[in-house]
């Protein structure tokens, strides 16, 4: 009980229960209470992580659950963002369709790979790669430069901000295929050893 009762975990919670008010928000066009509350919800995936650090309040229950927290909020934020009359008339704005398909198109092609490399070998030592956390880090920020933009109705930097976010979640995902293969061969030497 002790594991799952923690200060990070209940802020990976928190973080999971904003994701219907922030898409309410930017649905109903509230663009600002939506950036309030998604710059509230990456601030709670940066003090989770580093709080379960701190205090050793790491637990398998937040390996799992912090990641799906960032994906659902990630995956909200984008599909929002990209329907046409959500956000102000801003030029540059809605998100264009691809890179909302390149953003969910990366962590769909890391967990059937995941699914499948699991289900034919039974291989679960998959870990989180620095150029994955570098893409959900990369799309916090672009989240939160165009709700900027449909604020402020300022966007000259969002086309650069969608180049980003496409390159980052192409290389992140390429680089995740090629970590797994590596851990694989890693674990079969082991237990050949």
């Amino acid at each position: 009980m002790n594991s799952i009762i923690t200060i990070p975990n209940l802020l990976t919670f928190l973080r999971m229960a904003l994701i219907p008010v922030f898409a309410s928000m930017l649905f109903y066009g509230h663009p600002v209470a939506a950036l309030i509350i998604f710059v509230i919800a990456g601030l709670s995936d940066g003090v989770d992580g580093f709080l379960a650090r701190r205090f050793q309040q790491e637990s398998e229950l937040g390996t799992i659950i912090d990641p799906i927290a960032d994906k659902l909020l990630m995956t909200t934020a984008f599909i929002i963002l990209s329907i046409p009359g959500v956000l102000p008339p801003v030029r540059h704005l809605p998100v264009p369709f691809w890179v909302t398909v390149s953003v969910i198109g990366r962590d769909v092609l890391i967990l059937s790979v995941a699914a499948a490399i699991n289900i034919i070998t039974g291989f679960r030592g998959f870990k989180p790669s620095w150029p994955g956390k570098l893409s959900t880090l990369v799309q916090v920020i672009a989240v939160a430069l165009i709700l900027m933009s449909a604020v402020t109705g300022w966007s000259v930097y969002l086309p650069t901000t969608y180049a980003i976010v496409v390159l980052i979640a192409f290389v992140s995902g390429v680089h995740y295929i090629f970590q797994v293969a590596s851990l694989m061969r890693d674990e079969q030497k082991a237990e050949a050893g």
